[in-house]
């Protein structure tokens, strides 16, 4: 395979282009002032395969004409045009399950952080604030008696409600459609989960139904005892409208690994004593990294040698 081009535009995880190396003909490129691929038309010609961690759009796609696959870096693919791709029957794969655990495991701590005010308290420490007769005042919340419900119960959030189960909290969600095979109470709108519960996480993907769906109104019926987490998208929380709950009392803390224009992170979330931020780094292990830039390797390298790629997204017009 070592005549076969593969593009990786932009920055990547350093183990796709060392591995990519040893089968394929590594194509490095950035882009021009005008944000087109920085690579030639006769270059472009031979590029059959693409591993990208970011954006491919419709105007990259139409100037690869012998592209026939599309490997991308992470669970979520909305930077990649993945209706234009399918168009032109290009497969698309991203890499989902080998991070699942990684990430549940950052939202339960992420909740445990907020509930518990952790980081305050070892922030307190470190400021030589413990002194005799001197505590760290006592946490305004528990996990103990919590109704969590979760926003999106795929892979991943299936993962974070099995860890939740041994806390002994209730567990409800909310989707598009109910999942037969899960025994939690389901809620047919997200307003209505809301209401009902007093911890809400978020882990759903960035589609236009999810745009700023987490508002005011969203976070009103959480209420003021409530506990908003996000591990999914900032793009699905009105950021103004949490900003001003978490300052108002509408909620009681948040705690974010992810947010709306990255990585810039509003200047009244970053003031706010109730709110426990981290920089998007839900999956962000050596073991795990290492694993999903595997994953965009293996992807093409089991569709040039076998002609199927292994973690094909929904939309592709190629099978597993």
């Amino acid at each position: 395979m070592s005549r076969i081009a593969i593009l990786v535009p932009g920055k990547i995880h350093d183990r796709v282009p060392a591995r990519l190396q040893e089968h394929f003909e590594l194509v490095p490129a950035g882009r021009d002032a005008n944000g087109r691929l920085a690579i030639d038309a006769e270059t472009a010609k031979r590029i059959r395969g693409v591993a990208v961690s970011g954006t491919i759009n419709a105007a990259d796609i139409d100037g690869l004409p012998a592209v026939e696959v599309i490997s991308s870096f992470g669970v979520g693919y909305d930077g990649v045009d993945v209706k234009h791709a399918a168009s032109k029957n290009i497969v698309v794969t991203n890499t989902p399950d080998v991070l699942n655990d990684e990430v549940a495991d950052t939202a339960l701590a992420l909740l445990l952080n907020t509930a518990r005010e952790f980081p305050r308290a070892e922030n307190w420490l470190r400021d030589g604030k413990w002194k005799p007769g001197v505590n760290y005042p006592l946490s305004r919340f528990s996990l103990k008696g919590r109704h969590v419900g979760m926003f999106g119960l795929g892979r991943i959030g299936q993962e974070i409600a099995a860890r939740l189960e041994p806390f002994k909290v209730k567990i409800s969600y909310h989707t598009r459609s109910r999942n037969p095979d899960v025994a939690y109470d389901y809620y047919s709108s997200l307003k209505e989960l809301a209401a009902a519960v007093d911890t809400l996480i978020a882990i759903v993907p960035k589609t236009p139904q999810t745009h700023k769906v987490v508002d005011a109104d969203i976070l009103s019926a959480l209420g003021s005892d409530g506990i908003f987490i996000n591990v999914g998208r900032g793009w699905s929380v009105d950021e103004d409208a949490l900003i001003a709950a978490l300052k108002n009392g509408t909620i009681g803390a948040a705690g974010l690994d992810v947010f709306y224009d990255e990585p810039n992170v509003p200047a009244g979330l970053l003031d706010l004593p109730n709110a426990v931020l981290l920089p998007h780094l839900a999956s962000g292990s050596v073991p795990t990294r290492n694993a999903m830039a595997d994953l965009v390797v293996d992807n093409l390298i089991s569709w040039f040698q076998q002609g199927k790629p292994l973690t094909p997204v929904p939309e592709t017009p190629v099978k597993a």
